[in-house]
């Protein structure tokens, strides 16, 4: 008769959530890329033309 061996094992020790994020985190650019910054200058516009509206009294809403 043979004898049957079942390997246990432990439960593998908890990680620390915090290290594999940064593991894993990748180091990006440090500015805007040139469609975010197309973007951002889009909203400084319509901004900036909204506030001018409004401050001259005009009553038509532009889109």
């Amino acid at each position: 008769m043979k004898r049957i061996v079942i390997a246990v094992r432990k439960p593998a020790k908890p990680r620390n959530p915090l290290v594999a994020a940064a593991r894993f985190r990748a180091a990006g650019a440090h500015r805007r890329s040139p469609g975010g910054q197309r973007q951002q200058a889009q909203r400084e516009l319509q901004a900036t033309l909204r506030h001018e509206s409004r401050d001259r009294g005009d009553t038509q809403r532009g889109r």
